[in-house]
């Protein structure tokens, strides 16, 4: 029992969209709360996921930051449609997650081979 490939994809978007909204509605761009999100998708993602969903896992965050800021800076953000605007929010925006992108990363993909390597060594 646990959360399937797409159940991880919806859930690790769904909670970092959401802290994103309420981020951007009140700082106007993305920060330290999406930052905490972000670790907490990737922990949960890897703790509550089937056998067989960590590279997903992985994967993903990153993935749906970048799409969470995509959507949600010109619409909640008031950033418009200005291609110059949107571009210096999101650069803005991902310098202040990079931190938490990079250690939730080096976390998961050392997880990851760790589970991969122990797959291996039992023979399955």
């Amino acid at each position: 029992a646990g959360l399937t490939k797409p159940g991880v994809v919806i859930l690790q978007f769904l909670a970092i969209s959401f802290v994103a909204l309420i981020e951007i509605f009140f700082r106007s761009n993305v920060g330290f709360l999406t930052g905490l999100a972000i670790w907490a998708s990737y922990y949960g993602a890897l703790i509550y996921g089937r056998d067989g969903t960590t590279y997903v896992a992985v994967v993903n965050p990153p993935l749906a930051f970048g799409l969470a800021a995509i959507l949600l800076l010109p619409s909640v953000g008031g950033a418009s449609l200005s291609i110059t605007r949107l571009g210096v929010d999101l650069v803005s925006g991902l310098a202040s997650v990079a931190p938490f992108l990079i250690t939730g990363s080096i976390f998961g993909w050392w997880y990851y081979f760790k589970e991969r390597r122990k797959l291996l060594s039992s023979g399955s």
